[in-house]
């Protein structure tokens, strides 16, 4: 701990909802904050309807659900989801996890054993590497949605073991970087080559895609879908969406799914009432790209890089850990919270402030914005 260096601790603090996209930290005397951070792209976390679905979840199942759904059975509300999900996202079979994490533990799990050659995003998200580390799979990563680079891995792999089972891991949404990789491309070199791909949806759903459906929507070759329900659906919890037989594998033989409680009735609830919300106002997710599109072009007008990608997260690379910092406390003073991310979430030398687009910002918040910014 005396080696990490002061601009590299991390610290937890205190804040809680105070109104529409706001946050009040602990200190009463101090003023709300602009949620610029947080993953509540279409303001579902407070939304009264979530809300009141999860408190007849608690009033008709309890809080927790006791043990694992093979031990204590399921909740009606567990094979809703799941269903309305399936239905959703043209999926035969969905199985619901209490994390993200679990839930891309699990997938990768059931796709790659000892024996398989997982070539992955070099900027995948941990919990994927992870996985990796526990199949005893080996690993090579390409370049950040680099196709070129990763057709090439995959023709040398062809060649080299015919017969070897390979898994493509990648996003359709990177969470630090804002980026999306040519989906449609992405599955078609997987069915090319005879390799499964499990695309991580966690941020595109409910954004991204047809109706919010995802980027890998629809498309042949993305053998596995994980998704969360704490983003765009203002939930807790996650699942993976499969086919049937790669489904009841999961059943039987996912041990995150087996060994641990089920996801609480009340979360199941709630994201159950925000799936309702996302099919019947889609426009939500288009207003946000839109407006996605319009910071995107008013912060390279004021002189900043343009952040890339079209979602709604807005990564500003400002490289030092200290300047990433400075920028964080610059905003806080204007009633702003975004948050600087630093080295090891992100490569050395990106320390990057990553702003947040969420679909209930008042009006005026880029000028506050810019204003707090200052010049690059």
């Amino acid at each position: 701990m005396r080696a990490l260096a002061p601009e590299r601790r991390r610290q937890l603090r205190s804040l809680e909802p105070c109104g529409t996209a706001s946050l009040r930290p602990a200190d009463p005397a101090a003023p709300p904050l602009l949620d610029l951070a947080s993953n509540d792209y279409l303001g579902l976390a407070c939304d009264p309807q979530l809300e009141r679905a999860a408190a007849a979840a608690i009033a008709r199942d309890g809080v927790g659900a006791g043990a694992s759904r093979l031990v204590s059975g399921d909740r009606p509300v567990h094979r809703q989801l799941e269903q309305g999900l399936a239905a959703w996202l043209g999926r035969p079979r969905v199985l619901l996890y209490p994390s993200g994490f679990q839930a891309n533990l699990a997938a990768v799990q059931a796709l790659a054993d000892r024996h398989t050659l997982v070539l992955a995003d070099r900027l995948i998200h941990h919990s994927l590497l992870v996985g990796v580390k526990a199949s005893g799979a080996q690993l090579q990563r390409f370049a950040h949605n680099d196709l070129s680079a990763l057709a090439q891995r995959l023709e040398r792999a062809r060649g080299d073991a015919p017969r070897r089972r390979l898994l493509v891991l990648s996003e359709s949404l990177f969470s630090m970087q804002g980026s999306s990789p040519d989906v449609p491309r992405l599955a078609e070199l997987c069915r090319r080559h005879g390799a499964a791909l499990l695309l991580d949806e966690a941020h595109a759903l409910g954004v991204l895609g047809p109706g919010g459906r995802g980027l890998g929507h629809g498309l042949e070759g993305v053998s596995l879908i994980s998704g969360t329900f704490g983003k765009a659906f203002g939930s807790g919890g996650a699942f993976l969406a499969a086919g049937a037989l790669l489904g009841d594998w999961l059943l039987q033989h996912s041990g995150p799914f087996r060994y641990t409680t089920a996801l609480a009735p009340p979360l199941a609830a709630a994201a159950l009432a925000a799936l309702g919300a996302i099919e019947a106002e889609p426009q939500r997710g288009a207003a946000l790209l839109e407006r996605a599109r319009r910071w995107r072009d008013q912060l390279e007008a004021a002189g900043w890089p343009r952040p890339p990608g079209e979602g709604p997260i807005l990564p500003l690379l400002v490289g030092s850990d200290q300047r990433a910092l400075e920028l964080q406390r610059a905003l806080e003073q204007a009633g702003l919270l975004s948050v600087a991310i630093r080295p090891p979430t992100v490569p050395e030398g990106s320390a990057r402030l990553r702003l947040v687009l969420r679909h209930d910002l008042p009006s005026g918040t880029l000028g506050r914005l810019l204003a707090a910014l200052g010049p690059p």
